[in-house]
């Protein structure tokens, strides 16, 4: 009996052996290269400048990290279609390290902004940026916790930072980190150069918080709790029980002393699930509270804290102290 030739060997194209994976990260890389930009900047002591950025509204309106451009006299953006334009400081806010830009001249497509309460561990993460001057570089990984706190450039904490394992370097500050479907769920902000796969992203509700009081008011007026703490899941048990309506709330890990916190008799590891009649369920939820009129005036909270191994409600009266 004969053997009979198959013939040649057909070769699958790229594109079919591309899995579910890498199509995304291709998608994501795709949807983000008209709204991700290279951002340099000059300064008066000639020392210059330079990280990553991207359009998040259809008018011109830019994010960046506050710490790639404060101090700034000159600021451009260059985008990979070979796009520049000059750009304005609207407002930064050092303490979460976020700033906002005006595009002079130019208006590329704005990217859609992700809910990060619904960030979980173990997602796709995708980071594009232009790490130590390589324009639109993405790197992916995953997402390695959520609810982190990382201080920030002015030495306040940034809470409800997003923990990745994405490859991070000089140059990636500012820029958008992605999930799967091109939503922004984090602003780039820093990585440790000490230790591999330990990147750091401020949680885009944080970041568009922040961004709209410096678009309407160009500063963030903002009450101090004095704690440190991050967005995490409540016990289920306790959510089904009580009829909650969020699935997640603040848990406070850490209380400065003489704070507002700590004159209120609160403690690390309570979950802080109302504050001013209002069901607190993410760290934004707190941020918007103690913005404006809320930076200085009495707020009643609702606050859960383990006894016996059950969540038993405490109220407390907090008191933040302004800061502008």
């Amino acid at each position: 009996m004969n053997a009979q030739s198959t013939g040649p060997v057909e070769l699958r194209s790229d594109s079919a052996l591309r899995d579910a994976y890498s199509r995304a990260v291709v998608h994501v890389a795709h949807e983000a290269r008209n709204s991700v930009a290279h951002v340099t900047v000059s300064r008066n002591s000639s020392r210059a400048g330079a990280g990553s950025g991207f359009a998040f509204t259809h008018d011109g309106f830019f994010l960046t990290n506050s710490h790639v451009v404060h101090g700034a006299g000159k600021i451009r953006a260059a985008f990979a279609d070979g796009a520049e334009h000059r750009a304005r400081l609207v407002g930064e806010d050092p303490d979460t390290d976020v700033a906002v830009l005006r595009l002079e001249d130019g208006s590329p497509r704005g990217m859609e902004l992700g809910d990060s309460r619904t960030v979980e561990q173990g997602q796709i993460a995708i980071a594009v940026g232009s790490p130590l001057g390589f324009e639109f570089t993405v790197t992916a990984g995953i997402v390695s916790a959520t609810g982190r706190s990382l201080r920030s450039f002015s030495g306040p904490m940034i809470d409800d930072v997003i923990q990745t394992d994405t490859a991070l370097n000089p140059g990636n500050s500012g820029g958008p980190l992605l999930d799967s479907a091109g939503r922004v769920i984090g602003m780039n902000t820093a990585a440790i150069p000490s230790a591999q796969g330990l990147a750091f992203a401020v949680a885009i509700n944080t970041v568009e918080w922040v961004a709209t009081e410096l678009m309407r008011h160009g500063r963030v007026r903002r009450g101090r709790l004095g704690i440190a703490a991050g967005t995490l899941p409540l016990p289920r048990r306790w959510v089904r029980e009580n009829g909650w309506p969020a699935a997640t709330a603040v848990q406070i890990k850490e209380i400065v002393p003489g704070g507002a916190a700590a004159l209120a008799g609160l403690k690390a590891g309570d979950w802080i699930v109302g504050l001013d009649g209002t069901t607190v369920s993410d760290l934004s939820d707190v941020l918007k509270l103690l913005s404006g009129d809320g930076a200085d005036r009495t707020l009643a909270a609702k606050v859960l804290r383990s006894s016996g191994g059950l969540l038993k409600p405490v109220h407390a009266l907090l008191t933040p102290r302004a800061r502008s």
